[in-house]
């Protein structure tokens, strides 16, 4: 029967031999809570020491993938800098919230399993755990041809992090003269890549023009944690915080407004990225549909008090931000000037 199985794509023994591979990896963001490794029917994580700090904790959960981006990552064999990228997105959607993350839990989809690029993949997830304090506590590792196309992949992820209820972070204080803070992004992140991929098809065709846009579009998504929790753990009130994903400043922005203001965001008030107004030109998209669809150079924005600016410039005295824009009476929506 397992020859059989075998035949018709599917290899357990090869997926068995991975998780061995992967397990130090997995190993090493392992915190005290983490009471098992990887190999059983599921993660196992102690709250027990965590709660401890809270009065009334809230768990944050958030669930995503990486989408066409892995298109690059298979065009130049490279994968590891996508297993960062699905961590380092999910911290920074519950992030949002105020939440800090404490696992993360993968799932890896191929029609083949190849053991370099599943090691590479959750080398990389590993690597961002790390850096963020985030244990990778399990995952799953899916063969399934006839699903997905000879040498396609799918990487999705799921986080979950904590907060304090009363310190959930959601975009009710907000008020009119708040001013709007962005911290710059790598490029795309991991957004708007399928319109990015039609934009530079043509220009990737040429093997040494080709290498260099991809090398740019796999650029890692930074994690914003702890610049934000600088911020919060100095006591700064931040009313809102917004993940520029898909749906870019347009729709991204909105869902932390009330109905009743807009968020007017000046343009050219921080350095944009080359890749963007390259893609814009040849394309010849508009300027709404590139705020709409990319980050623009900005990843992550924050809305707080004019009258904190000064203490907020001081905490982060060695990170790069930008003064992008203010709170306006409105609609609930973005306002570009």
């Amino acid at each position: 029967m397992t020859n059989l199985y075998t035949k018709s794509g599917v290899n357990i023994k090869k997926g068995g031999e991975v998780v061995k591979r992967i397990k130090k990896d997995v190993a090493s963001t392992h915190t005290p809570a983490v009471l098992q490794n990887i190999g059983g029917f599921g993660g196992l994580y102690a709250l027990s020491e965590i709660i401890k700090k809270y009065k009334n904790p809230v768990l944050v959960q958030s669930i995503d993938g990486v989408g066409t981006k892995l298109s690059i990552a298979k065009m130049l064999k490279k994968y590891d800098t996508v297993g960062q990228d699905i961590v380092n997105h999910s911290c920074n959607d519950i992030l949002a919230m105020g939440a800090r993350p404490l696992t993360f839990l993968d799932y890896v989809a191929n029609e083949t399993l190849v053991s370099k690029e599943m090691q590479a993949i959750v080398s990389g997830m590993a690597k961002a755990c790390r850096e963020a304090g985030v244990a990778l506590i399990g995952g799953e590792t899916a063969e399934m041809p006839g699903v997905y196309m000879k040498g396609e992949h799918d990487i999705a992820g799921c986080i979950t992090g904590i907060v304090e209820k009363d310190k959930i972070i959601t975009g009710e204080k907000i008020k009119k003269g708040d001013i709007i803070l962005g911290f710059p992004s790598s490029g795309l992140h991991t957004n708007g890549f399928s319109l990015a991929r039609k934009l530079l098809l043509n220009k990737m065709t040429n093997k040494l023009s080709g290498e260099m846009i991809a090398k740019t579009l796999l650029k890692v998504h930074i994690n914003y944690c702890k610049p934000i929790f600088s911020l919060l753990d100095n006591g700064i009130d931040i009313k809102g915080i917004a993940h520029i994903t898909g749906g870019g400043f347009i729709e991204n922005i909105p869902r932390i407004l009330p109905k009743n203001l807009d968020a007017e965001i000046k343009k050219g008030s921080w350095p944009m990225l080359p890749i963007f107004p390259y893609m814009q030109k040849i394309g010849k998209v508009s300027e709404m549909e590139m705020y709409k669809v990319f980050n623009m150079s900005i990843g992550l924005v924050i809305v707080v008090k004019e009258e904190e600016r000064e203490k907020i410039e001081n905490i982060l005295k060695n990170q790069n931000i930008f003064w992008i824009g203010k709170i306006t009476k409105g609609k609930g929506k973005t306002k570009l000037i």
